[in-house]
């Protein structure tokens, strides 16, 4: 893994978030450094990395796909084992649409530390893109052995809140949706969301979830 690209709060954090990439685009991405920084202004540390495949890339290893989302946990639970000697305090794990799924499977692990307190999905990739009848990936949200948060576009192409509304979550699951949202949480120009909004209420949401998580 690569080393953490640190956003860090003006104030003592109410938890530390280790934040992983979706599958195409890289820890510094438009929409990680967007989330990044809204999640310091509500009071977060953030820590980014990225999968080897990804670092590979910017060495000039070409567009390399990435591997099964099962064999990047490995890469994750490296991450937050050396996250749990930089930061002090509580912590969640996740990440973007790929990055998340994989932070919901390593939660699913029987010897996940105390210190993590819950799971954070932005776009989590129900299904591949715009196909609602190809086998849903639910199995790391059963398993995960923390409650999980999930941020999701209203027509995100990965599971649209249409889609998803006769779907049953598990308990330990919550699903938030954001206003005409695609899967970077962007409304179309007629809506009166705006990507930064979307983006900040996602971030609130997470505090929100983090705080609830503490005070049990």
């Amino acid at each position: 893994m690569t080393d953490f690209l640190w956003t860090r709060p003006d104030a003592d954090p109410v938890a530390t978030v280790l934040l992983a990439h979706g599958a195409g685009a890289p820890m510094d991405s438009t929409f990680m450094e967007k989330l990044a920084g809204a999640l310091a202004k509500e009071g977060m540390a953030v820590a980014r990395f990225e999968f080897g495949y990804m670092a590979q890339r910017r060495k000039g290893g070409g567009k390399r796909p990435p591997p099964k989302a099962e064999k990047l946990i490995g890469e994750f639970q490296t991450a937050l084992q050396t996250l749990m000697k930089e930061a002090d305090g509580p912590i969640l794990i996740g990440g973007k649409s790929m990055g998340g799924r994989v932070s919901a499977m390593l939660a699913g692990g029987a010897s996940l530390p105390g210190r993590v307190k819950g799971v954070a999905c932005y776009g989590y990739p129900f299904h591949p893109t715009g196909k609602a009848d190809a086998p849903w990936r639910m199995e790391p949200l059963e398993g995960a052995q923390r409650p999980v948060l999930i941020q999701q576009g209203e027509r995100d192409p990965f599971g649209s809140q249409e889609e998803l509304g006769s779907l049953t979550l598990p308990s330990h699951v919550t699903i938030s949706y954001l206003g005409d949202g695609n899967h970077d949480f962007g409304p179309r120009g007629n809506h009166p969301a705006t990507l930064d909004g979307n983006i900040h209420i996602a971030a609130r949401n997470t505090v929100e979830f983090a705080n609830r998580l503490l005070s049990v």
